[in-house]
């Protein structure tokens, strides 16, 4: 298998993560999610805990941004290119160039995070979305966090409206709109296992 690349955008609870792990034991391959925060910090200098609380949620408060600026660079020594732009900014680039390494070292599977706008250029790309019906999602959440349909309901709600903000926000492109991306797989009705098959296809 030459070097191949997986992007996955996800609806939340349609199990794009889980889709994305199984692909990574199957090919063998580095799988990145939460674990592209920590290396991004490394990478830039900015404290880790800003990737997690700005992690797919741009934010336009000016007086926000103000404010963690001072806190991100505490003890932290950020290079030059960060300095000069609104923190929220700051992490997406910071993130965007860690994506580019990380492709740059070989086959990989990344998860969200514009992960495809960042690797536009990347000709072994596939870029990914994965959905499924609200309902089956909100049965997903719900059971996996053990909490109410109706809490689950607002988790769904909340997360894809956060998702769509930032992919839309730095892409340009619309979050979930088949024309952004390669391929868009219904997990809800073609379960994990065959969405991975699918995926699967692509690297044979």
């Amino acid at each position: 298998m030459g070097k191949i690349i997986y992007t996955i955008g996800r609806e939340f609870g349609s199990g794009g993560r889980e889709i994305a792990k199984k692909l990574s034991t199957a090919l063998d391959i580095p799988y990145y999610d939460k674990d592209l925060l920590a290396r991004s910090a490394k990478d830039s200098g900015l404290a880790e805990e800003i990737f997690h609380m700005q992690d797919e949620k741009p934010t336009n408060s000016f007086m926000y941004s103000l404010v963690m600026d001072i806190y991100s660079f505490s003890g932290h020594h950020a290079g030059n290119n960060y300095l000069d732009m609104p923190l929220n900014q700051k992490v997406f680039l910071a993130q965007f160039d860690t994506i580019k390494k990380i492709a740059s070292e070989g086959s990989c599977i990344i998860v969200g995070r514009c992960a495809d706008y960042a690797l536009s250029d990347e000709n072994n790309c596939i870029n990914v979305f994965v959905y499924a019906g609200k309902d089956y999602r909100i049965k997903r959440v719900a059971d996996y966090e053990k909490i109410s349909e109706a809490k689950a309901k607002e988790l769904v709600v909340r997360n894809d409206k956060e998702r769509a903000s930032y992919y839309n926000f730095y892409s340009g492109k619309k979050w979930g709109d088949s024309r952004s991306y390669d391929i868009c797989l219904n997990s809800g009705k073609l379960g994990q296992d065959k969405c991975v098959d699918i995926l699967l296809s692509f690297a044979r």
